[in-house]
């Protein structure tokens, strides 16, 4: 099972950040993410045994998160490969430290690797044809979260699709 821990955005700001990825896809191109897979992941866990992946999902909904809110003010992109997104103008201390409790407890047990470097985002657009940001509109988002998800990235003909298998407390 392909696994990754990630907050996801309250319905409306989901709708926003879709409307924000109209936009960009008109824009850039590339395939637009569908809304119900808009997320920020905060670990990447990788190929996970059913069996393991159990234990795991059991401790995510026994875990606590501390409530916060992250500001969303700028378009960004990935060169490779082709990634258009949207995050933080700067670094965001509540979820770096979210992110690194979340590592400090992972690494130990053998599930994934820590990377080098942790750039909030959420991933509107992969494949994007142009990557050149001009025009698009000015963003001023704010997203509460408290809880955060176990999914599963599931692979198959119509591209990835993703399936929650745990929410910690909120």
């Amino acid at each position: 099972m392909r696994l990754f821990i990630a907050l996801t955005p309250p319905p409306e700001l989901r709708e926003r950040l879709g409307e924000l990825a109209d936009v960009a896809h008109a824009r850039c191109g590339g395939r637009r993410m569908p809304e119900e897979s808009l997320h920020l992941t905060l670990a990447f866990l990788g190929n996970v045994e059913e069996v393991r992946a159990a234990e795991l999902a059991a401790w995510v909904q026994d875990l606590v998160v501390t409530p916060g809110e992250w500001q969303m003010q700028r378009w960004g992109s990935f060169q490779r490969p082709g990634i258009v997104w949207i995050g933080g103008r700067g670094r965001d201390p509540a979820l770096e430290r979210l992110q690194g409790r979340l590592w400090s407890a992972l690494e130990p047990c053998g599930l994934g690797t820590r990377p080098a470097r942790f750039i909030p985002h959420v991933t509107l657009l992969r494949r994007a044809v142009t990557l050149d940001l001009e025009g698009l509109p000015s963003i001023d988002l704010a997203w509460s979260y408290n809880q955060l998800e176990l999914i599963e990235s599931i692979i198959d003909e119509r591209g990835a699709r993703y399936r929650t298998l745990a929410v910690s407390q909120g």
